[in-house]
């Protein structure tokens, strides 16, 4: 049989009305998203130009409006230091979450300024304490997951380590608006560090072990089961995620902690890394698996006592509750 003939193609007016077009409601909502994104990047643009005190000062007052202005986050917040620092006066827990909301603010002035900093000036606000931990559990070969939280400056550990020379991923869950969602991702990216997608992680995850690449895990935010599981924080249950367990597991890579805090003695940045812990192996890999997030998240508690007034106690940490229990918020 001889070949056939392709079909004729169709007229150009014919497959133009052929193609799917986006309903006016999708137009819609992307241009909605760029009204809001736009005195987003308004804003970053500027606070980007100011000298680095300028800058602070601005985010500061963005940080303190933002504080009036938003009390479903700041009755969040209250509760959660409640449930951890039942001891304190709520005098002090109104504090701490008042200084909460201004390290917030010079994140915010930090982060903004990414296209301007440059490596050699970066010891004038950041500096790294315990770098040969980091180095060593690179040379074991097997990858290097980063535990660490929203504590502190979360943004600015990765982006001034990339700075430094040592590019990493992290695990991000996308924004709603796209166009924010893609300002943020190029800011991150400027040195080399590459994001990945939060739901699903698993395969590049994997892929960056098998090639030793470092990874960073912000282990401290409410999950649900079955991707998380019960382990205590603060002496109250607290679900978990068991990726990063399941992944160190599975292949080895160390996991060292690592987190940045401002010094306020030192006027800097000081980004923290530990000796890598120890991997439970007990040969049941449920239980394996819940003695190591117990274990990752003992660590957070720890640097949360230590820097109480640098964790992001908006989140509903323990939104989730055990079967049985009633809701906390």
């Amino acid at each position: 049989m001889g070949r056939m003939s392709p079909a004729p193609a169709a007229p150009p007016s014919e497959a133009a009305a052929s193609r799917p077009r986006p309903g006016a409601s999708a137009w819609l909502r992307r241009a909605w998203e760029f009204l809001l994104f736009l005195p987003v990047w308004l804003a970053a643009a500027v606070l980007g130009r100011l000298p680095r005190r300028a800058a602070r000062a601005a985010g500061y007052f963005l940080a303190g409006a933002f504080y009036l202005l938003h009390r479903r986050l700041i009755h969040v917040g209250r509760r959660n230091l409640q449930f951890a620092f039942p001891e304190r006066s709520e005098a002090w827990r109104r504090a701490q979450l008042r200084r909460l909301y201004r390290h917030l603010g010079r994140q915010l002035a930090e982060f903004c300024r990414f296209p301007r900093d440059r490596r050699e000036r970066l010891p004038e606000w950041f500096a790294t304490e315990g770098l040969e931990h980091f180095l060593a559990a690179r040379e074991r070969g097997r990858g290097v997951l980063i535990l660490t939280a929203h504590l502190g400056g979360w943004e600015i550990s990765s982006f001034a380590h990339s700075l430094q020379g040592y590019p990493i991923k992290f695990i991000v869950r996308p924004l709603d608006n796209r166009y924010l969602d893609h300002m943020v991702n190029r800011y991150r990216g400027l040195h080399g560090n590459r994001s990945i997608t939060k739901r699903d992680f698993a395969r590049p995850l994997l892929e960056a072990m098998a090639a030793n690449e470092t990874v960073g895990i912000l282990l401290d935010q409410n999950s649900a089961p079955p991707q998380g599981i019960f382990v205590p924080f603060f002496g109250l249950a607290a679900c978990t995620a068991t990726g990063l367990a399941r992944i160190a597991q599975r292949t080895g890579a160390a996991v060292v902690p690592g987190f940045c805090v401002w010094e306020e003695a030192r006027r800097k940045y000081v980004l923290h890394f530990e000796p890598a812990l120890p991997l439970a192996r007990s040969g049941g890999e449920d239980e394996d698996t819940r003695a190591n997030t117990a274990q990752y998240t003992a660590v957070i508690e720890r640097w949360v006592r230590r820097y109480p007034d640098q964790w992001l106690w908006v989140h509903r940490r323990w939104k989730t509750r055990p079967a049985g229990e009633p809701a906390l918020y």
